[in-house]
């Protein structure tokens, strides 16, 4: 047994083709690579977590980040904030697109919607590794 999970663990990386697709339809549309790999199941419950946490981020008036030079912790808060808001896909896109521009306003409901924010496209990076183990065939 620990032979195969051994020889499970050094698997080659599989072609570009085979897990590219996957990778970037999760990207683009939360749950989308799951349901190009056919498991409709967890990509609608992931299509609705990602979509759910981000428009409660936006209904409690959180700020969008924007890379901002500056010290070196106002660098990374700000540019690792806003890596996690674009991992949101298609509705960071929209709601960038559509004009959505809410300044950083102090307040704990606002901190708390800019923490969903973030934390929209985080749960979405999840959900494109699993998209990847899945198409890579390294998990059912």
């Amino acid at each position: 047994m620990a032979k195969e999970k051994e020889q499970k663990e050094k698997q080659p990386l599989p072609p570009l083709g085979v897990w590219a697709p996957a990778v970037a339809l999760g990207w683009l549309v939360p749950g989308g690579g799951h349901f190009l790999l056919k498991r409709t199941g967890r990509g609608m419950l992931l299509l609705l977590s990602v979509a759910g946490m981000f428009l409660c981020g936006l209904m409690m008036g959180g700020a969008m980040f924007q890379p901002q030079s500056g010290d070196i912790l106002t660098t990374l808060i700000n540019t690792g904030g806003f890596v996690g808001d674009v991992c949101s896909g298609i509705f960071y896109l929209l709601s960038v697109w559509l004009g959505y521009n809410q300044p950083d306003v102090a307040g704990a409901v606002h901190d708390y919607g800019t923490k969903f924010l973030v934390t929209a496209g985080l749960l979405n990076v999840l959900a494109m590794v699993d998209a990847f183990e899945i198409a890579a065939g390294r998990k059912e």
